[in-house]
Parts: C-alpha cells; structure tokens; sequence
C-alpha cells in the first residue's frame, strides 16, 4: 500500500509524532501539515478549530491520497475528532486517548496529572479520555498558556520559560501527581523545564511514541502497511506560513528532512 499516511498540527509540536513515525516505520510515505500561518491553536473557539481541522484533513485525503489521518494535535483532536472520524473515507488516528492509556499505566501512586493548551483542557477531553480507560485514578488538569508560543519562537529553556513553567505547573504539582501528561504535542521539547520543575519523582508521558505505535497497530490491522524493501520511503512537510521559518525551526525539532518543506494554501 504506497500511499501515504497523512498528519496535521497548528505548527511544529506534531514533528515529535512525525519523528516517532518516521522511526517506528520507516518504510512509510508520510505527508504532514503544519498551519503555522494560523497558529496556535489553543486561545481559538473550538467551532474555529473544528473547520480548521476539517479543512487540512480533506486536503490530505483529496490532494495527497492519504490512506489515513493522524491529528497530531491536542487542540484538534479535542475540537474535530468526531466529525473527522465520521466523514473522512480513511481511519483517523489521535493523540489524546494513546496518552491518556500511556499515562494510567504509567502511575504507581493513582493521583496523576494532564496540562494542555487552554482549548484542550477546556474541552474536557483528557478527562473523558482517562475516565474511559476504566482506571482508579485521580486526575488534576492545567491549562499552559504561552508554553506553544515559547516552543515556536525556539526558545525551549532559560528563566522565562521556567518561571512560567513554575506558575503554571502549580496545580498539578500541589496534587501530588506523580505521573504527568504533556498534553500538547509541542511540550516534549519542553521536557527538560518541566522534569525540573516537577521533580525527579514525577514521570512525564508524551503521547508522541504511543501514537505511533497506534497508527502502526491499526494500519497492520487494515492491511494498510507498505510492504519493505521497495522505493525509499518520502517525507513530505508543508506549511500554511512562512516556510524559510518552518524549515529553519522545524529543521532544529526534527532534523534534516524539513530543508524540502513546501507551501500549503489553504483552500
């Protein structure tokens, strides 16, 4: 099956999804979307959002061919998961019920902890995720607003960002977690600042390796899976705004295979 899988994010945090992809199945073509002419994502109304998501998981299907749809993005899956789910002629894959598995299998203590983009956290849909994992857990959510907006100007460490890191972590931290959820794909590369403000004793989960192994275990499943030893797999990214700063930033992220990055209109 040489058809691609496609993917979509506001910017640069689904690169960590992308990334693991690519690593897990390297054998696949992989077209992913970055709107970065219209992110964030999070202070959006979801109705916003819902479009947005609709819109570039269409033109994955129709311009690209995709044979299914991994929404690497919290605020997405929480605002459109439903209907994309319901209309596109492909499966869809997210980030928010992998993570939410990763994170009650990772707890010891049953108090664990989600923070996201205020548009996820606001949706309620980690919390729907973790009660639908049938786990005895207690579960504290955080909004981390200015976090993606720190991560997309590169600056991923240094006092700005862990005085913020501080305060927005607080409640989590005063709930005694000791599993925590980066709810936002773009907090992996905020991991080192928020380990250190979390503690030693709080294990961070990112939904980024779970997700793949999700794609991977449903596409085997569908027999979408292309067979090895062919053609060497191509990795397309495109973006919705400035594609010098995609390529340079997100070149940073995730490596080299961001120095081709195309345009995207959207339609």
């Amino acid at each position: 099956m040489d058809r691609p899988i496609g993917m979509f994010d506001s910017g640069f945090g689904g690169l960590t999804v992308a990334r693991a992809l690519i690593d897990l199945l390297p054998d696949e073509h992989l077209v992913y979307i970055g709107d970065t002419g219209r992110y964030p994502y999070g202070p959006r109304p979801q109705e916003e959002v819902r479009e947005f998501a609709r819109q570039i998981a269409w033109s994955l299907v129709k311009d690209f061919d995709v044979k299914a749809v991994v929404v690497a993005c919290n605020t997405a899956s929480a605002a459109a998961l439903d209907d994309l789910k319901a209309e596109l002629p492909v499966p869809v894959i997210d980030v928010v019920e992998p993570g939410a598995d990763a994170l009650v299998r990772a707890t010891r203590s049953g108090h664990v902890g989600v923070i996201g983009t205020v548009g996820t956290i606001g949706s309620g849909a980690y919390d729907r995720a973790v009660a639908a994992t049938g786990a005895d857990v207690q579960l504290t959510a955080a909004a981390c607003p200015g976090f993606v907006e720190f991560v997309e100007r590169g600056q991923t460490h240094g006092e700005e960002v862990t005085i913020l890191a501080e305060r927005l972590l607080a409640p989590v931290k005063d709930a005694g977690v000791d599993s925590l959820l980066l709810g936002c794909t773009h907090y992996p590369y905020l991991a080192r600042v928020i380990g250190e403000v979390m503690g030693p004793d709080v294990v961070l989960v990112s939904s980024a390796d779970e997700t793949a192994f999700v794609a991977r275990d449903e596409l085997a499943r569908l027999g979408l899976l292309r067979a090895p030893g062919g053609e060497v797999a191509e990795h397309r990214f495109l973006s919705s705004g400035d594609i010098s700063w995609f390529a340079d930033l997100g070149g940073r992220l995730l490596g080299p295979e961001l120095r081709g990055a195309l345009q995207w209109h959207p339609n």
